[in-house]
């Protein structure tokens, strides 16, 4: 199951590494006081809140591995999905459509085979930090923590992948993850940021700049290998 059953401050008290101390702040600022009490109230009251892992993405991605950033919206809401990676869900599950538009993004770009698995687990490995910008939502209702402060922290680790100098490709699909790209583009950085329309169906094929086709993938290689840093392997088993 996906479903959060530990308290936040359970899960921040784990050893996050070179995040804990940006975490440790904000967890004592009143932005952080006041969602972590929200969100587990409402796990307390008995209601189903995705997903179990919520700080996954840090716990698998240090900041000083980040190569690139994949920017998400908040997670998925459906039983099962939701595993605290942005666009990820844990292998068995069928992958959403915005997820299989990543996927088609892929063929068409690097020509690389369809994979098995919905799980983006291997790319987190390799320091590709999926990061969503909300980082827990209640059964069947999207967005519903959108709104609770999450961005506290989260613009907060966009700040912190920015300022560490390496240089780190950024992708930002949509509206939402394009309004934390003056956060990525500090004066004197060296991240390339890419923007496109959102992968959804909604949005992936039509303008101004459609997801499909948008050569992200080969585009964040070129950019790392041509500053001296690995290039991703993208392909998924």
């Amino acid at each position: 199951m996906n479903r959060l059953e530990r308290p936040l401050d359970e899960l921040l008290s784990a050893d996050f590494g070179d995040w804990q101390p940006l975490l440790r702040r904000w967890r004592a600022s009143a932005a952080g006081q006041a969602l972590v009490s929200a969100v587990d109230e409402r796990v307390a009251g008995g209601t189903a809140v995705y997903p179990a892992q919520v700080f996954r993405a840090l716990a698998l991605t240090p900041l000083s591995q980040v190569r690139v950033l994949i920017l998400g919206q908040d997670p998925y809401h459906g039983s099962g999905q939701a595993e605290g990676l942005a666009f990820s869900v844990p292998a068995g599950q069928r992958p959403p459509p915005s997820l299989r538009n990543i996927f088609k993004e892929l063929q068409r770009d690097l020509g690389l085979a369809w994979p098995t698995t919905g799980s983006l687990l291997p790319w987190a490995r390799q320091g590709v930090l999926l990061l969503n910008a909300t980082l827990t939502v209640e059964d069947g209702q999207p967005a519903s923590h959108a709104k609770w402060g999450w961005q506290t922290l989260t613009d907060a680790i966009c700040v912190a992948v920015a300022d560490d100098t390496a240089p780190k490709a950024c992708m930002l699909w949509g509206a939402h993850a394009q309004a934390k790209a003056h956060l990525l583009a500090p004066p004197g950085a060296r991240h390339e940021l890419l923007l496109s329309n959102h992968p959804s169906p909604l949005s992936a094929l039509r303008p101004p700049v459609p997801f499909i086709g948008c050569g992200h993938f080969g585009r964040a290689n070129g950019f790392l290998q041509q500053a001296g840093r690995p290039a991703v392997d993208w392909q998924l088993p």
